[in-house]
């Protein structure tokens, strides 16, 4: 089993988490001026409890934060909790 890789996907609005060539799950966003608005977080059932989502979740905002100067709003729900256990997140929402 290779290492999911996790893509930016512009024209679709998401982050994807990719294994072996196939999209096992993804990050939805919405983008404003100023603003990403992550609302929908999903990893395929047979993937799930793999610590697959947290993956997802944290290389996307590691992108934010490396290529973008936007707030990052966590509508979705995953997104907020995985923000509020990791504290060096946090600015993120802040910015």
């Amino acid at each position: 089993m290779a290492t999911p890789e996790v893509r930016n996907d512009t024209a679709q609005q998401q982050y994807s988490l990719v294994e072996d060539g196939e999209v096992i799950g993804f990050a939805a966003y919405e983008l404003d001026d100023d603003e990403i608005r992550f609302t929908h977080t999903e990893v395929d059932p047979e993937h799930r409890g793999g610590g697959h989502a947290s993956i997802l979740v944290q290389a996307a905002l590691d992108d934010v934060r490396a290529n973008s100067s936007r707030t990052v709003v966590p509508l979705c729900s995953y997104v907020q909790a995985w923000i509020e256990r990791h504290p060096d997140y946090q600015e993120l929402t802040a910015r």
